[in-house]
């Protein structure tokens, strides 16, 4: 299996409600939305000649609240697919999980392979 395939497998073992925790086994949150991810997703392109339409406008206007964060992590995040966590370790109550992050799911739990710390918050 493919890496992307892999992840793709792990996101989908994923459930709302599950617990995260960390790298080091400390108390992340929990799982709030799980989005599977969309190789076709917009992908951050250089800067073209047009600048009425920049990538932060295109990604508004697909209407789509999330993910909450700068547009190329964002587009990161849709290529890969990813965790929203509910946590009480980030000031906006809550961070994203890239897929690849994503160690282990079993037992109602979702290790990660980062620390907490590594966690890009919502904006």
């Amino acid at each position: 299996m493919n890496q992307g395939t892999e992840q793709q497998a792990m996101v989908s073992r994923v459930t709302t409600g599950m617990r995260v925790v960390d790298v080091h086994g400390t108390e992340v949150g929990t799982v709030d939305l799980v989005q599977r991810g969309d190789p076709n997703a917009v992908t951050v392109q250089a800067p073209t000649a047009d600048p009425g339409s920049s990538l932060d406008e295109l990604i508004e206007s697909t209407a789509v609240e999330e993910p909450d964060v700068p547009a190329d992590l964002a587009a990161r995040l849709l290529h890969s697919g990813y965790l929203k966590v509910s946590t009480d370790l980030a000031r906006t109550g809550a961070v994203y999980v890239l897929a690849e992050q994503i160690a282990t799911v079993a037992d109602g739990r979702v290790r990660l392979d980062v620390p907490a710390g590594a966690l890009p918050p919502e904006e």
